[in-house]
């Protein structure tokens, strides 16, 4: 299909049972995973303890989480932190039990397991209290970006942009979170930093579309809602290919290469790139075409008495 200037686009409109069965299939597995299964919540959320230790020379990640286990420590998550000498352990609450006790524990049975040197650098304790209002002051985090959106692009474009937007952000945060939940991937602080980050870049790209969407619709004179829909999005789509693609190279090279401590954060963004950008083109653009957006609603409002002030010497 042509459309009015004779350039070759896709039918990004016309593909929207297809959106529809993709969005409606992960959305079903997100929300299912994150009901039944629920989220692998991190000590941050959950309450424990976090010992950071040090080795004289690289040990054995293996052998640590085994000595942990065998020492009557099984719920620990043990990974590099800094170098490959400091390690940073996360383990569960045991009752009756001071932060004295667990890093003398730990120290005792790190050091019978291993030939090198082991040295505690830190013992800090998250409470469930703590936990909990972390939870909550997450969700409301996520909530409040939602409505000062919701509040920006009512005012920047228009009501029906507004509600494509969030429902295109929405879409984006119930998939990301629903990845954690199905694979059970550990759900931490960072994990929560990096679903406002996927916000963030799924609503500038969103924004760019509808830019150009809204600028198209004052100056073709011609052509259905629907066509220069998809005009705008295929003006658009090199530069959406090329952010998502650099994005995307600078997260895969954190994912494999920066390390245990960034691991989820960089698998977060990874995934929420991803779905942002589909969603940016198929849930955000075809929600406002399907609430009915037409030219009349993004013609500017004439000031009353405008004719008779131009007409004024």
């Amino acid at each position: 299909m042509r459309n009015i200037i004779g350039d070759i686009k896709f039918d990004f409109m016309g593909r929207y049972q297809f959106a529809c069965i993709v969005s409606g299939a992960l959305l079903t597995i997100a929300v299912l995973a994150i009901a039944i299964r629920g989220l692998s919540l991190g000590v941050d959320f959950t309450g424990g303890f976090t010992i950071e230790v040090g080795y004289e020379q690289a040990p054995d990640l293996t052998e640590i989480r085994t000595a942990l286990a065998t020492g009557d420590l099984p719920d620990s998550t043990v990974q590099t932190f800094g170098t490959s000498t400091d390690i940073l352990i996360r383990m569960a609450p045991k009752e009756g039990a001071s932060d004295a006790e667990i890093s003398t524990d730990v120290l005792r049975i790190l050091g019978e397991a291993s030939d090198s040197e082991v040295s505690v650098r830190r013992v800090e304790f998250v409470g469930p209290q703590v936990g909990e209002e972390l939870r909550e002051k997450g969700g409301i985090a996520i909530l409040t970006a939602l409505f000062g959106i919701i509040v920006y692009i009512w005012f920047r474009f228009e009501k029906k942009f507004s509600v494509g937007s969030v429902l295109a952000l929405v879409h984006d945060v119930v998939i990301t979170v629903g990845f954690f939940a199905l694979f059970q991937i550990e759900f931490d602080l960072t994990i929560l930093a990096a679903i406002l980050a996927v916000i963030g870049y799924s609503l500038n790209d969103t924004i760019v579309v509808f830019d150009r969407i809204r600028e198209n619709f004052r100056l073709m004179r011609s052509g259905t809602p629907a066509e220069i829909m998809n005009t705008s999005i295929s003006q658009t789509l090199s530069r959406t290919v090329i952010t998502s693609g650099t994005t995307l190279l600078v997260l895969l090279s954190l994912f494999f290469f920066g390390g245990k401590i960034i691991h989820g954060f960089s698998l977060a963004l990874l995934v929420g790139v991803v779905i942002g950008t589909y969603s940016s083109i198929f849930v955000a653009s075809l929600a406002v075409l399907r609430l009915g957006i037409t030219k009349e609603d993004l013609m500017p409002v004439e000031k009353e008495g405008a004719d008779l002030e131009d007409s004024m010497p």
